[in-house]
């Protein structure tokens, strides 16, 4: 079981282990803000709640214009494992722009992509292939891709991880 630590703006900072959740709460660094009711922790003496979300007592400032390092991946993930070219189900990623022809290893570069787009596109531009994506690739912004280890999402962290109206 994982838990979602947030710091004292409610801004996420990290995914951790109940255990690690747990300790910091026992140690008075946070304090259990939504608790996972079905799963309690049992110790020798005592019994107590299974933490889903904290909250981290001292403010831990979040460092502005953090960078998402990309991978395939995050790739597969921003793009819902679609196709950017054809929308059907994708497994591998794609360079817009081939390496061969100067593209980067970049959000702005990479989609994912089906076999079959990916295969018959190989080392072409899209011009040359009379293509167009479905969308404008970009590095994702949103509060949880900056969380480490939020790859898998629990139903109750959603609150958490919405952009924070301005």
């Amino acid at each position: 079981m994982r838990t979602l630590v947030l710091n004292a703006g409610y801004e996420p900072l990290a995914v951790v282990s109940f255990k690690r959740a747990l300790a910091l709460v026992m140690n008075h660094k946070a304090t259990i803000v939504q608790i996972d009711t079905g799963h309690p922790v049992f110790g020798i003496t005592a019994e107590w709640d299974r933490p889903s979300v904290i909250l981290l007592t001292r403010y831990v400032r979040l460092p502005h214009g953090r960078q998402v390092p990309v991978s395939r991946r995050g790739v597969l993930r921003r793009d819902a494992h679609r196709c950017a070219y054809c929308a059907k189900p994708a497994s591998t990623i794609d360079h817009v722009v081939p390496r061969s022809k100067g593209g980067q290893d970049s959000w702005e570069n990479l989609v994912a992509c089906c076999l079959r787009c990916n295969n018959v596109k190989g080392d072409r531009s899209l011009a040359d292939m009379g293509w167009e994506l479905r969308f404008t690739p970009r590095m994702p912004h949103e509060p949880a891709w900056m969380v480490r280890g939020s790859e898998h999402l629990l139903p109750e962290w959603e609150d958490y991880l919405q952009p924070q109206a301005a």
